[in-house]
């Protein structure tokens, strides 16, 4: 089919996510044909630069060779089993490989319960930090707190427990009720507790950054406060890790930044490097041993999908570690995260029509003065950028640049720079003088 017949076809029986469809059918966008290393080819041959990991998730680039290996073997052996009953090697190794990596400190994470993407890793915590109270004794710890402007996914526990009104009020009706924190507020999760701590059965949060609520960052030393808070009042402490794991933040979990060990974690994106889907929820040991019982004792975790801890998706990220080992990624990252905060500065921060700039790692959230809501000001960045040869993608009126950890300094500079001339374009407001540039509001790692 030609580039023409393809956008025909796609117009007529897909339903994208996150997208009003009607304006969708206005727009030519590109029809990614394959990838190669940190860019992606249109179906008419055209370049761009990957800047947003593929949706976060494609942490050593496109085609790695190790990663092809990795699935192309499993193919041989076996692409699918259930694990219902039955287990296999790629499952087996892969938790034993996860468990290595976790974050360390006063507690250990020792189980892993797979899945199939962040929202039901994060679901699947909600119901064990639920079923685990219960099976204690503890019958009225059966709420949750959750931050304002949280994001932990789309099915509707994971949307109970979310706090960006845009994507959650509507369905409030379906949803149990939460008790919502100000995000980053210690003393405001204190208050909370204390008022409603016997009725807690854990608190969730995003560590460090919220991500879909536009690259927000907490203060330093709030996500040990809400591990302190927790332990104080009897709660188990959820961490959704989903966005901010694999290296995103500098290190290979954001938890590992103040010395964090949850009691349940969740993670998926770059999990399988953003080969394959894949989600896991890892569990102390304490919470896993509240579920031990005989058979008549019903004390089971009753919770499953059809491709839990898929094989293919297992020997994805099985090889997408061996990469963090093999090709040092965390250490050649730091340097990279230098670069993109210097890069920001020269390039982003003098221009009038931004606002402020976070950032944490190679996560960059890039917000712009006000504009209208019709203008759709983050959109308009998006196309200009794609003509200039960048994916970016935003939220809102918040550019957001989360490239993958492979990107060379070279691609780097190109993909900043194309940001800013596309924000210059679509916003129509030049550079503001050099003694009124703005600061960055950046954090580093």
């Amino acid at each position: 089919m030609t580039t023409a017949e393809l956008r025909a076809a796609d117009r007529e029986v897909l339903w994208h996510p996150f997208t009003q469809q009607q304006g969708w059918q206005a727009e030519d966008a590109p029809i990614i044909e394959r990838g190669e290393g940190c860019t992606l080819y249109d179906t008419d041959g055209n370049a761009y630069l990957d800047g947003v990991s593929s949706l976060w998730c494609t942490v050593h680039g496109h085609r790695h060779p190790a990663i092809d290996a990795a699935v192309r073997a499993q193919l041989d052996r076996v692409a699918h089993t259930t694990m219902l009953g039955l287990s296999h090697p790629p499952a087996i190794e892969l938790a034993r490989r996860l468990l290595a990596v976790a974050p360390r400190g006063d507690r250990e994470l020792t189980r892993v319960f797979y899945s199939d993407n962040g929202s039901t890793a994060n679901e699947i915590a909600l119901k064990m930090a639920f079923q685990w109270h219960k099976l204690r004794g503890d019958e009225a710890r059966t709420r949750f707190v959750y931050l304002d402007m949280s994001y932990h996914g789309d099915t509707v526990g994971s949307v109970s427990v979310g706090g960006i009104d845009l994507f959650h009020t509507l369905f409030r009706p379906l949803l149990f009720d939460g008790l919502r924190a100000a995000a980053g507020d210690a003393a405001d999760l204190e208050r909370i507790l204390r008022a409603h701590g016997d009725e807690v059965a854990a608190v969730i949060v995003e560590p460090l950054v919220q991500g879909a609520a536009g690259i927000l960052l907490q203060p330093e030393g709030y996500l040990r406060a809400v591990r302190e808070l927790c332990d104080r009042f009897g709660v188990l402490m959820i961490v959704d890790e989903v966005a901010t794991g694999f290296g995103r933040t500098g290190t290979m979990f954001a938890c590992e930044h103040e010395g964090v060990v949850p009691d349940l974690m969740s993670v998926a994106k770059g999990l399988t490097g953003g080969y394959l889907p894949l989600a896991a929820t890892l569990a102390t040991e304490r919470v896993y041993e509240g579920f031990l019982g005989e058979f008549h004792e019903f004390r089971t975790f009753f919770h499953g999908h059809t491709y839990t801890g898929n094989p293919l998706a297992c020997a994805a990220a099985i090889a997408s570690l061996d990469v963090f080992e093999d090709e040092g990624t965390l250490a050649a990252l730091a340097p990279k995260i230098d670069l993109l905060a210097e890069l920001l500065a020269e390039h982003v921060a003098p221009l009038a029509s931004v606002a402020a700039i976070r950032r944490l790692g190679f996560m960059a959230g890039i917000e712009l003065t006000e504009f209208a809501l019709q203008d759709r000001m983050g959109h308009r960045v998006t196309l200009a950028a794609r003509r200039r040869g960048a994916i970016v993608r935003p939220l809102g009126d918040v550019v957001v640049l989360m490239p993958p950890l492979s990107m060379s300094p070279r691609e780097l500079t190109r993909l900043v720079t194309i940001t800013a001339a596309a924000i210059a374009e679509a916003t129509g407001v030049p550079a503001a003088p050099a003694g009124d540039r703005i600061g960055t509001g950046a954090q580093s790692s």
